[in-house]
């Protein structure tokens, strides 16, 4: 209800676009992994990398989401919980 119906065409009309367009799976570019979309648009030096570096950079990479996850679970929880905390205070 808040965004408007123009809005909302915009927005499919982008991500329709850069999935037509951009985020192909295109065999024989260089996909490494499932959902490897780079298909020579955009390379900051991964190719360059040995494979233990790569390894050790997508579980980093890995870490890094799982870390965001629990901290986004923290503030649902705690938005949910309510009541006063020792440091926060009131909710």
């Amino acid at each position: 209800d808040s965004i408007p119906t123009a809005g909302f065409v915009q927005i499919v009309a982008f991500i329709g676009a850069l999935e037509c367009a951009f985020m192909r799976d295109v065999p024989g570019t260089g996909n490494e992994h499932v959902g490897d979309f780079r298909n020579g648009y955009i390379d900051f030096g991964w190719d360059d990398f040995d494979e233990e570096t790569k390894l050790s950079k997508r579980a980093i990479e890995l870490n890094n989401g799982r870390a965001a996850m629990m901290g986004i679970l923290g503030l649902m929880i705690h938005e949910q919980i309510g009541g006063t905390f020792p440091i926060v205070g009131e909710m």
